[in-house]
Order: C-alpha cells, then structure tokens, then sequence
C-alpha cells in the first residue's frame, strides 16, 4: 500500500543501522562491545525507583496534559539551583513522555507555509529528530553544518537575509551531539534576540547539559528573557534513565500554553507513577555527578587509546568522544574496522553528510568493556 512521501524523506537518515549491527553480531553469538548508542547503564537511585512504586500503589487518573505539580514544581527548583532561574510552575514548564516526542512534534504547532513561516533550522552533524519533525510537518529545512574550525557553532551568516523572516524554528543543541561541543552564553543570547527580532523561536535542546568534562555548556535557561525561547531537558541522561521516558519544555510562557492545548489532543503525556520518579529524580543532584565522574573517567580511557592511534578527539560532554578518523580513512570504513573486531561506534556520517571523517564514541559500557575496547583501538596500526 502506498506511503506519504514524507515517511520516505524522513527515514532517509537514521541511527536505526546501529541496533541492526548489534543484533546481527548478537545473533552469531559474537561478544559485542555497544559503543553506538549513548544510553547510560547506571543503576537508577533507589529513591527514584520507590517514588515511582509506591505511586502505583493507587488508583491513577488519565494524567492531566499539563503534568502533575509536584513534577513541575521539583523541575522549577532544578532550575533555580542550576541556573538561578525562576520558573512559573504552572505557566513556564510542561512534562514530556521524553523529550524526542516534543522535539519531533514541535515543528507542526510552529510551521505555518501560508503565513510565511515554512523553514526550519537544524544543526549537521546531530541528532535527525529535528529535520525529521520539519519534514512530517510540510517545512522546508535548511541544515547548517557544524564544522571544527567554527567550534561545532553553526555559521548564521550561511542564512541568506530573506530567510531569517520565513524560519519558524531554529534547532540548537549543546553539549552537543555528536561532536560534544559546548556553547557560550553570548551565542545562546544573540541567537535568542535573532528569535525574538525576527518572530521565530529558539529551540535548545540541552539532554546532556550536566554530563560534561569541563567547564559546563551555557543553557538557554540562563538568559535574562525566555521570549521565544523553549528549552528541552530530558532524564535520560542525566539520571540514566532511558527506560522512563521523561523530559521537560520550559520557556516562554505563551508557547507552553499553546504547547498544552496542542499536547491534549496529542496525548503524550508522562503516566503518572513515572512523573511521581521523575520527580524525585529532579531534586537528585548526585546522580548526575556521579554520572559526570564515572562517565569522564571512562572517557579518558578511550581518548587515551584514540589518540594513541592517531585519532583526534573533540568534545566536552561525557557521553560521547567525537573522533576525527585517521587520514585515508572513511568514517563507514572505520566504523567497520572496529566492528569486526567486535566493538560498535557511530560513523560520523549517520549524522549528515558534515559527520563525514568522524566517528562518535559513546562512553556507557562498563569498566572492563572500556577496557577491552580502548585494547582493540590500541591495536589499530597494527
């Protein structure tokens, strides 16, 4: 039976070639080491798991579209800690069923072809929820490439000036994926008064903004104004929570209104014994501070071994290394060396064409598969 054009334009990149290696290798009974995925491992705090327990232990009612208050209000006090920012709980935040669902549906509330407003901006090499969503929602995409002499910032003068009228939507994300950028408070800002001179909203995604190595990323969260703006946070990091799905939209208050109304009739909406763990998750600071030690010691260990063989690794998010591949090397090339000897990466080209020459290394296996796969990178020249 025939298809929307838009499915094929929009499955035309994905990631979903990792989890057919993984199976394909798991299959022959090959002992595979998953460095493809960033999808943290560590145990969720007992905390966190009893919340959400004991939540089940009642009746539970539809949830409400806006979230439970003790879900907001617990997101509200993250912020305050984080960044000082005074979030209005019942105005200013929406809970999420994760935040890959907002993100992808965010373009069809904003895209508006007949009023001028058909384009959106993504970033390249990253995460394709965003040029996805655009293209299910009828937009025109214009993706800015993220190159390493920019320092992984998208170059805003490649937007001709008769475009910055037409954009609904212009997607950031930092620490970044794939390559582990971080972004000042300076670009955030000017890009937010782009925003708010042109009538388009600026969107953050920030799933990894306390998983760092350094100095920490600048968060849209901190600006003085969140007029059209709207930041996306996510436990699936933060408190290797993947399972769960739950995340978060903070951010002008007129967009969380629309987005509510919009959602109803979406109906993705948290249940309500994970919003109840998420809740409890967000008033955790330790979690996320044992991921950022765990994770940063893991990541040297592979950044010691890329290098060692020729590589060279960018990046200041914990999560993931991104490695330039070694002259003569193709990114698939690359990636394919490593797979047959049993360790799986991300080929820097699943992100769009300006990943090409690089490989994304996540850092979530345990101890001794780092160990084993910094051994296999060690012998890379031999």
């Amino acid at each position: 039976m025939p298809l929307s054009a838009r499915f094929h334009a929009a499955s035309s990149r994905s990631l979903g070639v990792l989890g057919e290696a993984r199976a394909a290798a798991r299959a022959a009974g090959r002992p595979l080491i998953d460095l493809g995925m960033g999808e943290p491992r560590e145990q969720v705090p007992a905390a966190v798991r009893e919340a959400g327990a004991a939540a089940l232990a009642s009746y539970l009612p539809y949830p409400r579209p806006g979230g439970t208050p003790e879900l907001r209000e617990a997101i509200a006090a993250w912020a305050r800690r984080r960044f000082d920012r005074a979030l209005d709980p019942e105005r200013e935040i929406i809970p999420t069923l994760g935040s890959k669902e907002a993100i992808f549906s965010l373009a069809q509330l904003l895209v508006d072809p007949a009023a001028g407003r058909d384009l959106v901006v993504a970033t390249v090499p990253g995460y394709p929820i965003p040029a996805a969503g655009a293209t299910y929602a009828g937009a025109r995409l214009l993706e800015l490439p993220l190159r390493e002499q920019d320092g992984f910032l998208p170059a805003l003068d490649a937007i001709p000036d008769e475009d910055w009228g037409r954009i609904a939507v212009f997607w950031i994300n930092y620490p970044n994926n794939p390559t582990g950028a971080a972004v000042d408070a300076a670009f955030i800002g000017g890009l937010a008064g782009r925003a708010r001179e042109h009538g388009f909203v600026l969107a953050s995604d920030e799933a990894y903004w306390e998983l760092w190595t350094g100095e920490p990323s600048a968060s849209a969260l901190s600006l003085d104004s969140l007029a059209n703006v709207l930041v996306f946070g996510s436990l699936s990091k933060r408190g290797s929570m993947p399972g769960y799905r739950s995340g978060f939209v903070a951010g002008d208050p007129e967009l969380i209104d629309a987005l509510r109304a919009f959602r109803l009739q979406a109906g993705t909406v948290p249940p309500v014994f994970v919003q109840a763990a998420a809740a409890a998750a967000w008033a955790d600071d330790e979690q996320p501070a044992r991921l950022r030690s765990v994770l940063g010691r893991r990541r040297a260990v592979l950044v010691d071994a890329l290098t060692g063989a020729g590589f060279r690794c960018r990046g200041e998010s914990c999560v993931f290394v991104w490695a330039a591949v070694p002259a003569g090397w193709t990114s698939a090339r690359a990636a394919e060396w490593l797979l047959e000897r049993d360790v799986l990466v991300a080929a820097g080209d699943l992100f769009g064409a300006a990943g090409e020459g690089w490989l994304r290394v996540a850092t979530v296996a345990t101890d001794a598969e780092i160990a084993a796969a910094a051994k296999v990178i060690a012998g890379w020249r031999m």
